[in-house]
């Protein structure tokens, strides 16, 4: 089936790279290696570019370098959210007698989960493709799986980054595929790649 994969970064990044310390992931091979009767048309990735972090300074430069890897995959659109940061007045854990607060920096992604909404649903109605893959595990996305499924009836199948799938994701899509450590090890980038900059290496500490 002509199939579009559609990948919630952070979730991915953090339910499974992060979890198993694989990183340099390469999702179209994944996808693949997972998914081997489906030809992946297309592969739209959804992510914000992240704060400065004065712990970690190579922190943005390798976000930096993984979207430069990203972009080397052929027929790839790559949607950017933003981060918002707000300082909150919330209560202390544990919670004490009376309520004690303090101030904290929240950080916040906003965007990805509407952006991928927005585009699974503009593909369904436009007949882009036949199969809708999502990596995520993201229940708000829920409504839009349905419809689509319902009213353009595509097949929907969710490659799941947690070590446990969404209940309601499960419930709704065609079929589940679990990301596990083997498989991550099997879809890695290059080390060397090279863009239209210029040749880059994977990042030393990953």
């Amino acid at each position: 089936m002509k199939t579009i994969l559609y990948i919630d970064g952070f979730n991915f990044y953090y339910g499974a790279c992060r979890r198993f310390s694989i990183r340099w992931v390469n999702p179209l091979k994944l996808a693949q290696l997972l998914l081997p009767n489906c030809e992946i048309a297309r592969v739209r990735y959804f992510s914000a570019i992240i704060k400065s972090d004065p712990s970690d300074p190579q922190k943005v430069g390798r976000q930096h370098t993984y979207l430069r890897a990203l972009k080397t995959l052929p027929a790839i659109d790559i949607e950017m959210g933003a981060f918002l940061q707000s300082v909150k007045s919330m209560p202390r854990y544990p919670l004490s007698d009376p309520v004690e607060k303090v101030d904290v920096l929240k950080t916040e992604e906003k965007g990805s989960d509407v952006n991928i909404a927005t585009a699974l649903l503009l593909d369904a109605f436009d007949n882009a493709m036949e199969c809708a893959v999502l990596i995520t595990n993201d229940s708000d996305l829920a409504g839009p799986v349905r419809v689509v499924r319902s009213r353009f009836a595509k097949t929907v199948g969710l490659i799941n980054p947690q070590k446990r799938p969404s209940r309601v994701l499960s419930e709704i899509v065609d079929f589940t595929r679990q990301v596990r450590r083997g498989v991550l090890e099997a879809s890695q980038f290059p080390n060397a790649l090279e863009d239209v900059n210029g040749p880059f290496h994977k990042p030393p500490i990953w």
